[in-house]
């Protein structure tokens, strides 16, 4: 099947204008101004978008696709994350990570979900670990766990500035973040390692300290949750200056954290003059939104969805941000960090991850891998154990 989508306002991410797309095989064949001429022979799905934009799909580079929380006990664990969940919100790519629970939940069940996701259509991968030191591997070590399993392309989220975390010494992230850089020369893989950021005193500091007496490049060093709080976040915006990559989380609109929403923190950071290029967003799907007061006691449980993404983009769109701009956060700056070269634009030789945008700066389709997984807002494909 061909699929030939016409009259779209293409962003690749940067604007393109009109163009037509072919589809063929699960990648893009082609991208131009004129409707390609196809053999009669040749079953072509035909798609007018009439003017609408086309965009690349969304790359979720922090879910708990086995399920997150279990932090007020075992009745507050989450499921594992339905194909669905994932890719009504305009996620076409997804990398799977542990938290808290890296004991009773696995990297060997997260591998396992992984490959269950890519049966269904979807780009999958994960890192290896979770918040604790020694790190949960599956082969022994990080460097063999990225080197021999190929959907392992990191370590996370290693959990740091938390009363969470095992309380890692700056020599244990140092030889952390050794094995999975040096895995990653090994392999052309991402060979980063994402770290989970608490509310912590401490903030950034471990991070800068290891920039600072190591020779490990700044890239391997990839916090998350930065813009949790507002003093977290001015840290950040620092270190993307020593060339670290810092995620956002797409926190709900009723999360209590106090600090930035991820629209808000996207513009702050670009007001400051910050490199866009060194700011992706994530999702947290599926993972915990805990509270917790100074002993450590929980006060309120949330939990994340993969729909934040999309209801960042809305509201980063809503608030003025022009479509070319607030693209890459979540597409282009996301796949060149994480060495994902089919993901991220739109152009002949990539993955064909397609998202519609309406007038209303909501998602109106997904393609994922060549397949429509959404489209007119009507969910075509479930999975399997999905009602």
């Amino acid at each position: 099947m061909f699929e030939l989508i016409t009259n779209a306002s293409v962003f690749s991410p940067e604007p393109l204008g009109i163009r037509q797309v072919l589809v063929c095989a699960g990648r893009i064949a082609y991208v131009g101004a004129r409707i390609p001429q196809l053999d009669d022979a040749l079953e072509v799905n035909v798609t007018d978008l009439d003017g609408a934009r086309l965009v690349p799909g969304f790359i979720d580079a922090h879910t708990h696709l086995t399920g997150g929380g279990g932090e007020a006990g075992p009745s507050t664990r989450v499921p594992p994350l339905a194909l669905s969940q994932i890719t009504r919100a305009g996620v076409t790519s997804v990398i799977g990570l542990l938290g808290t629970d890296d004991l009773t939940r696995s990297p060997q069940n997260l591998l396992s979900q992984v490959m269950g996701l890519r049966e269904e259509g979807l780009s999958a991968w994960c890192y290896t670990g979770g918040y604790h030191v020694p790190v949960a591997t599956l082969t022994g070590s990080v460097r063999s766990d990225i080197v021999n399993l190929e959907p392992v392309i990191g370590v996370g989220e290693v959990a740091i500035s938390d009363h969470r975390s095992s309380q890692p010494t700056v020599d244990e992230i140092l030889r952390i973040a050794s094995d999975a850089h040096v895995a990653g020369l090994m392999t052309g893989k991402a060979g980063i390692v994402h770290f989970h950021l608490g509310d912590g005193a401490r903030g950034l500091s471990m991070i800068r300290d290891c920039l600072e007496i190591s020779e490990i490049p700044p890239r391997v060093f990839n916090p998350t949750h930065v813009n949790r709080n507002k003093a977290l976040f001015e840290q950040a915006c620092e270190l993307s200056g020593l060339g670290c990559n810092v995620d956002l989380t797409a926190f709900p609109a009723d999360s209590s954290d106090s600090g930035w929403s991820a629209e808000e923190a996207v513009l702050r950071f670009l007001d400051q003059g910050c490199d866009s290029s060194k700011l992706t967003i994530s999702s947290d799907g599926g993972g915990c939104l805990p509270s917790f007061d100074a002993q450590g006691e929980l006060l309120k449980m949330g939990f994340a969805s993969c729909s934040a993404m999309a209801d960042s983009f809305k509201a980063l769109l809503d608030g003025g941000l022009p479509t070319e701009i607030a693209l890459p956060f979540m597409t282009s700056n996301v796949a060149h960090l994480l060495r994902l070269s089919g993901k991220g634009h739109i152009a002949p030789g990539r993955d064909a991850d397609l998202l519609v945008v309406d007038q209303d700066n909501r998602i109106d389709g997904v393609m994922a891998r060549g397949v429509w997984q959404v489209k007119n807002r009507e969910q075509l494909v479930s999975g399997l154990f999905e009602e």
